[in-house]
Order: structure tokens, then sequence, then C-alpha cells
């Protein structure tokens, strides 16, 4: 029997640890705005979560845990990856490429699907909260619960992602101007330098104390 209690508290804390202002939502919400490749993007970051969150209920998440070099190893590439990333943004917001929606070349499918999964799997967060606390609490639960748990879970991430893609598109008579672009262009670099630097920090402490 399908466990609506389990659904509801893995919708719940899915939803709670995902709505935050991160590289991979300033991506999609950038896609969004674009309209370029949606549907694409919203799948795979749903199922990318939809993934991880099972694999940490199943029980990655005590394995994840008893490797304590891999959070420094994912911490210094996703730092190096969101630092180049802010980069173009950098450079879109000071050049005419931030002056319409379609301006540029865009990114092909391959593209922003690779774009996507970096910023899903280079970035340490995702284990701490889709594997670790997500796959601890679904695995804390009844035998017969954690499927639903992480249906809930998973259910709460696609619903995100899929609102932050196509809501994106109410947004479209605000970025019909140049400087709303410039100002997301900004504001997607700023954040992605200061997720880059927290990053390299946690990198930089886990090598000092991996040395010791």
């Amino acid at each position: 029997m399908f466990d609506v209690s389990a659904f509801a508290a893995g919708f719940a804390l899915s939803a709670a640890l995902i709505v935050a202002i991160g590289a991979q939502n300033a991506f999609v919400l950038r896609q969004g705005l674009r309209r370029e490749h949606v549907g694409a993007i919203v799948a795979f970051c749903a199922a990318a979560d939809a993934l991880l969150m099972a694999l940490g209920v199943a029980g990655l998440a005590r394995a994840v845990g008893a490797l304590p070099g891999l959070e420094r190893v994912l911490a210094g590439a996703g730092a190096a990856f969101l630092a180049v990333y802010a980069a173009f943004s950098l450079r879109r917001a000071m050049g005419s490429a931030a002056l319409t929606e379609t301006a540029g070349t865009g990114l092909t499918l391959r593209g922003a699907l690779l774009r996507a999964a970096g910023f899903t799997f280079l970035n340490p967060h995702v284990y701490l909260d889709s594997v670790l606390l997500v796959g601890a609490v679904g695995a804390a639960r009844a035998p017969d619960a954690p499927v639903a748990f992480v249906v809930g879970a998973a259910s709460a991430s696609l619903v995100w992602f899929a609102g932050l893609g196509y809501g994106a598109r109410a947004l479209a008579p605000v970025f019909a101007k140049p400087a709303a672009w410039r100002a997301l262009d900004l504001g997607v670099a700023a954040t992605m330098l200061a997720l880059a630097a927290g990053l390299a920090g946690v990198a930089i402490a886990g090598a000092e104390a991996f040395a010791l």
C-alpha cells in the first residue's frame, strides 16, 4: 500500500531544500527566460535529483559519509566550474549578448545538458542535501515507506524545476529591456562567484586537514 504520509514527508523535505538561490536554479531560470531547451533541462535536473535521492535512500549516503576526501575533490571541481561560468556571465553582461533574450548563438542541446550536469554533479551541496540528508531521512522510515518518500521528494523537485523553467516566461515583458538582462547576468555572476568562493574554502580547508 502506498504510504501517503511518507510521500508528503518526502515532498516537504525536498521542497524546503531545493527552493533556494543556487547555481542550478539560476541556470534553469536563465534558460527558461531564453526559452531554450527548457523541457530537456527540466527533465534532466528532475531526473538527476530523483536518481541521487533514490541512491541515498538505498545506502549511498553511508558510502559517501565514509569517504571524507570526496567532498574536498567535488568542492574544488565545483569551484572551478562556477568561476568559469561566472566569467561567461560577466562577459554577457558587459557585451552585446545581454541586449536581447535571443542574442548570441545560444546553446546546443548537448551544451545545455552538459552545463546542467555540471551544475548538478559538481556541486557538493547536492550530495549533502539529496544524498545524505534526504537519503538518511528516507532510509529511516518503515521498510515499505522509502519508495513513497523518494517519489514525494522527486515530485517536489519536478514541480520546482518545471515551475522555474516554464514560469520564467511570465517575466518576458520585464526582460524585454536590455538593462534587465544585464542585471540578471550580473546577479548570476555574483551568485556563482560567491558559491565558488565558498566551495574553494571547503576544498582548501579539506586539503589542510588532510595534510595534518
